[in-house]
């Protein structure tokens, strides 16, 4: 599902409940985030209602490298030739994305959390379990990143340990990763909040790194899960203390 222009020349792609992003800058685009193996047919439709193609593509940037994140990554690297950018801590996840930390296995979700139900179906439906591992990609710890948009680099580890956010300062958002996120996928309820402790690597490094979004200034907030946040990220970073 595409959504285009959440803020001028910003355009959110929903597939399978979570969300991956295009965003433009003269005339060239940024991915973050490739969402499911089959979100590249997502992409291809969204092009094609942007009037935009392939060859406009010239970096794609991971907030981190669970696998409903990782999606076409390699497909996009090997077939248009564009650098993949991720933290040098989660560079093994993106050569073994299902050899992930997380508290609980994957069973406790299907057996205790019926909400969740409709989510690995729809993560299975599309191929979610199985993204191609990324054979080659660009490594970064912190700084502003050489792709359009120049997004500054925001190290939010504890979903995972190399988890970043990314602020693009001309177009006022902040892509929050699932470091924070609008709509908790285990309860169901919408609003502000860290992920579920059960699908964070280091849940208490998680909530440390809400500190590292205070001060950070950006109108939009652009989660890895829900639906865009309209306000300042202090405001959400303030809420999800509050849950």
């Amino acid at each position: 599902m595409l959504e285009p222009n959440v803020v001028e020349g910003v355009h959110r792609i929903e597939d399978a409940y979570t969300n991956w992003y295009l965003i433009e800058h003269d005339g060239r685009l940024t991915i973050v985030d490739t969402g499911m193996p089959t979100s590249w047919n997502s992409l291809l439709s969204a092009l094609r209602s942007l009037g935009r193609g392939t060859g406009d593509i010239e970096a794609v940037v991971l907030t981190h490298g669970h696998f409903d994140h990782l999606g076409f990554a390699e497909r996009a690297r090997r077939e248009l030739g564009v650098p993949v950018w991720i933290h040098e801590n989660d560079v093994p996840l993106t050569r073994h994305p299902l050899q992930y930390g997380h508290a609980r296995a994957r069973s406790y979700y299907l057996v205790t959390q019926p909400r969740a139900l409709p989510i690995v179906v729809a993560l299975t439906r599309n191929r979610a379990w199985w993204p191609r591992p990324v054979k080659e990609v660009q490594r970064y710890q912190e700084g502003t990143l050489p792709v359009p948009g120049s997004p500054r680099v925001v190290p939010t580890p504890g979903h995972t340990l190399g988890h970043c956010g990314y602020l693009f300062p001309d177009a006022g958002v902040l892509c929050s990763g699932d470091e924070l996120v609008t709509w908790d996928p285990l309860k169901g309820k919408p609003g502000p909040c860290l992920m579920p402790s059960e699908l964070n690597d280091d849940h208490d490094l998680a909530v440390q790194s809400l500190d590292r979004l205070d001060g950070v200034v950006a109108e939009v907030m652009l989660p890895g899960h829900g639906r865009p946040w309209f306000g300042t990220v202090q405001h959400a970073v303030d809420l999800a203390r509050t849950r």
